[in-house]
């Protein structure tokens, strides 16, 4: 493509934006800006979706100003056309493509309609089709969250909900281990690049986590994210076209990236995030690199989401200064924060009263009244929400526990004594890694550690079962598979912070492999976070560690959502050692094993001392009287915070009656058979051929004279796609088509992006019509180009407005339905349409124009509801944040300026609205 500055081009992929000006052409990129939308756009200069608009005589144009001008004369002056134009009265001027407004209609059905161009039937009712599935998708009332190849679960689908449809959210998503924290950041990115409050996000997460990241999002949800590592970086400053970090939309980058470098992260702080996503968010600790550079990007960043399964990892004041990243003036003093959390625990017994539907005493309302205004007439659920809208750290902080959410496997701990051999003897007391001992000592410790016989006989005992094991030390990790691959024949991998990150993938890869990868995984302990293997039911603990929150993590990764079997942990130990010590802690003492338990921080804190004596074998005490203690106040708090539970915090986090009813809505669309007639008529109308392949699933192969530019990804062999949400769960070699999945979103905007079937003619053969008489069947569509992030599509959509006239002017409209005139029309054969259409063109000029008025007269109606609309929901949010935030300061400025600003935009564009001509048939009865 030839660019030049001041031409106009429109994205073939984002025919909202209007029309588009080059401004900027640097090497490869070319930048583009679109007026309407006010948005720019950089392209590869040889591979970008854009379409060059050039005017022919005859077609109206607007300038800036909206002032019509019909096009007299073109001319070429280098590379930029100059109309020459006349406007309603006659008078003419030279009118550059430069001053051509961006809010323009880039198709004419009717002028292509009398010049004599026109489209096959079928090219015709896949238009409508088009237009009529943008218009169902725009007002479904779970767009957003159709789309991803996931599992429908109650609590993330309403947490991906409630965030998502906030503006710029910043919320901390702290789901307990294996409930798919993942999952609700990508169904709630989804959503917000969907609905236009996103366009760019970044995403930073520790290096190992890069390329499951970089999968999750595009085999999940169609997320096409760039890797950002130092080569790029310095490739793209390199070049001399700007900030890196503007080169592509959605950026995924490790945090070390952001940490090593101050450069690099200056340059991703100017760069401008509407949405920033960090992943083991309890990392960020205050003060250290990584919190200062999240730090940095937060301040900067719209939206931000903070993940962590263990948000009081390293306690409460390490756990707020995460929320202090959220909100920096709701969350400034430590001390206050306490205090309030404090008091709001003396609601938790009141709530779950209400939550249950129990009567409350007039004691208890006394004391209910000292935190929200009670209505005498509101429902207990009406209570329970004030509370939490006003109270609390809901707003910013969702965290669902295995408690709350049902249907985990048990977990089954089996302990492995081992009895020491005399080289271990020799080195005295054992401590919790006695293999390092022994490599210290200069002993081969895969020849002495029986530790090492028992899992050669474990593996080979469990041939057919996947095994993940998990040690401390990458050393231990590269030795046992060494030798377990190399001496006993054990198909293994090794999984460590020395691989790259491409070898890492590699190993989880052949350890997810079921026909011919490994049978075990040796992870170091980063193995423990962020990847999930819960397609294995062995966890090996081959040692543990002190910390019961990493303990958790290890579980985890095989104790999940999708897990199908119960877990079953073993732990081989050395008898009287620090490691039968540590064992029985965790065993007997927290129970930590076979249950989930988040008050380790308080044991540690009061025991911790006594374990460190126990393990050096210093214990002071009676090793069975101390677990009792241990296991006596583990009891006791597991008892009190179970009392003591967030109620509010559980409340926030879970709505089963408004997650079921999205469940429902999603469930209806994709067990409807409407996406599967599409995609049909869509491959016939394009010369493509749809095989079938199983049920709820086709093969789409490229015909010869096929258009396959319009299906990503189509190739020469073809893809294979299924409408079944369980067989994509299953199925990651099938595309899993919803109307959001990026083909069909692509293939509904190329057609109506183009002028594909905006135009077609037939005849008609019924008695009750006499020959010649004519039929016009045309459609509008209420139109208007705005900022996406302004949601106009909420209160206005693309509305289809179908008009069917005759000749008379009669309006058939009702009584004769798309789909009866399709079967009822026959095709023109192509040598006889230009002949027909000079014999028809001055009625059919006329009888088009009629068809215009009739459209006309439902524009004002359709504002007047699209007001209506943004005037209930708009004013009302806006006026309920502004009273909450006079009562919880969780609410932010941000948020009410935006609704603000947003009510006063969507009205504004609503007057700008204007029904636009899609497509006309042209019936002429024999």
């Amino acid at each position: 493509m030839d660019f030049v500055l001041g031409q106009r081009w429109v994205s073939q992929t984002e025919t909202e934006l209007g029309l588009g000006m080059v401004i900027a052409i640097d090497g490869r990129f070319v930048t583009v800006q679109f007026p309407a939308a006010e948005e720019e756009r950089v392209y590869a200069v040889n591979n970008s979706p854009l379409a060059r608009v050039i005017y022919e005589v005859g077609e109206t144009v607007h300038d800036q100003d909206q002032l019509p001008f019909q096009v007299l004369e073109v001319e070429d002056l280098e590379g930029l056309q100059c109309y020459l134009v006349a406007d309603t009265s006659g008078t003419q001027r030279m009118l550059p493509e430069t001053q051509i407004s961006g809010l323009v209609l880039l198709t004419s059905p009717n002028q292509r309609l009398l010049s004599g161009q026109f489209d096959k039937p079928a090219d015709y009712q896949l238009r409508v089709a088009s237009l009529q599935a943008r218009y169902d998708v725009q007002c479904s009332e779970v767009r957003g969250l159709m789309g991803s190849r996931t599992s429908l679960l109650p609590h993330q689908v309403y947490i991906a909900h409630e965030v998502a449809m906030r503006f710029a959210p910043r919320v901390l998503l702290a789901d307990e281990v294996g409930l798919g924290k993942t999952i609700e950041a990508g169904m709630i990115l989804h959503h917000q690049l969907q609905s236009g409050l996103a366009s760019r996000v970044l995403i930073a997460v520790p290096d190992p986590l890069l390329h499951q990241w970089l999968v999750e999002m595009l085999r999940k949800f169609g997320l096409h994210f760039a890797i950002f590592n130092q080569e790029r970086y310095e490739a793209l400053l390199e070049s001399g076209e700007g900030n890196p970090f503007e080169a592509e939309q959605l950026v995924l980058a490790g945090l070390s990236l952001l940490t090593d470098n101050e450069a690099v992260l200056a340059h991703a702080s100017d760069a401008a995030w509407d949405l920033l996503i960090v992943d083991e968010a309890h990392h960020l600790i205050d003060p250290s690199p990584a919190y200062s550079a999240v730090s940095q990007l937060a301040r900067v960043s719209a939206g931000l989401l903070l993940l962590t399964a263990t948000p009081e990892q390293l306690g409460a004041s390490s756990h707020f200064s995460r929320l202090r990243l959220l909100d920096p003036a709701r969350f400034s003093d430590f001390a206050k924060f306490t205090e309030e959390q404090a008091r709001y625990a003396e609601l938790n017994d009141i709530v779950q009263q209400l939550a249950t539907g129990s009567e409350i005493s007039a004691d208890e309302q006394a004391r209910l009244a000292d935190f929200i205004e009670i209505d005498p007439n509101a429902s207990n659920q009406a209570l329970i929400q004030r509370l939490v809208d006003q109270h609390g750290t809901g707003r910013v902080l969702f965290r669902n526990t295995r408690a709350a959410v049902t249907g985990f496997p048990q977990r089954i701990v089996r302990s492995h004594p081992l009895e020491q051999t005399d080289a271990l003897r020799s080195l005295g007391h054992l401590t919790i890694t006695p293999d390092a001992q022994l490599r210290a000592s200069g002993i081969d410790w895969l020849v002495e550690d029986p530790r090492v016989t028992w899992l050669e006989k474990f593996l080979l005992e469990h041939k057919l079962d996947k095994v993940l094991l998990i040690c401390a030390s990458a050393e231990t990790a590269t030795d046992l598979e060494k030798h377990l691959h190399l001496n006993v024949g054990i198909r293994s991998a090794a999984f460590y912070e020395g691989l790259s990150i491409i070898e890492r993938d590699r190993a989880a890869a052949y350890f997810a492999d079921e026909e011919v990868g490994a049978q075990v995984l040796l992870c170091s302990e980063i193995g423990s976070e962020g990847r999930n293997f819960q397609f294995a039911h062995h966890l090996v603990l081959f040692d543990l560690p002190m910390n019961p929150d990493l303990l958790e993590q290890r579980i985890g990764r095989l104790d999940r959502i999708g897990q199908t079997e119960n877990v079953q942990i073993h732990v081989p130990y050395l008898v009287d050692s620090a490691q039968e010590v540590l064992f029985q802690w965790y065993h007997q003492g927290l129970n930590a094993f076979e249950a989930s338990f988040a008050g380790s921080g308080a044991v540690l804190e009061r025991f911790g001392p006594h374990l460190e004596a126990f393990l050096s074998a210093e214990g002071g005490q009676d090793l069975a009287t101390y677990l009792e203690q241990v296991a006596d106040y583990c009891n006791q708090l597991r008892s009190d915070l179970q009392r003591g539970r967030d109620k509010l915090l559980e409340l926030n986090s879970s709505n089963p009656t408004l997650a079921a009813d999205l469940i429902q809505k999603i469930e209806a669309h994709d067990e409807s058979e409407a996406l599967t007639r599409y995609v049909t008529m869509a491959c016939d109308a394009m010369g493509i051929e749809p095989d079938y392949h199983s049920e709820a699933s086709l093969v789409l192969r490229p015909s010869e004279h096929g258009y396959t530019h319009v299906i990503p990804g189509l190739g020469d062999e073809g893809i294979t796609v299924t409408f079944n949400r369980s067989k994509a769960l299953v199925r990651e070699d099938m595309e899993f088509l919803t109307w959001e999945s990026p083909i069909i979103a692509g293939l509904i905007e190329a057609i109506i992006g183009s002028e594909t079937g905006n135009s077609t003619i037939s005849t008609i053969n019924l008695k009750a019509l006499s020959p010649g008489t004519l039929l016009a069947e045309c459609y509008f569509v209420m139109q208007v180009q705005a900022p996406r992030k302004y949601q106009l599509e909420r209160f206005l959509p693309f509305t289809p407005v179908r008009v069917l006239l005759d000749s008379t002017g009669r309006d058939l409209s009702v009584p004769v339905s798309h789909e009866a005139l399709n079967q009822l029309c026959q095709p023109i054969k192509k040598h006889a349409r230009t002949a027909i259409i000079k014999e028809i063109r001055t009625p059919l000029a006329g009888l088009l124009e009629q068809a215009s008025t009739f459209a006309v007269r439902q524009d004002q109606q359709l504002k007047e509801t699209a007001r209506e609309s943004a005037e209930r929901i708009l004013g009302h949010e806006s006026e309920r944040l502004r009273q909450l935030q006079a009562i919880n300061p969780s609410v932010r400025d941000e948020e009410i300026d935006f609704f603000a600003t947003q009510h006063e935009e969507v009205l504004r564009h609503i007057e700008h609205a204007k029904l636009t001509a899609q497509a006309i048939r042209v019936v002429i009865a024999t």
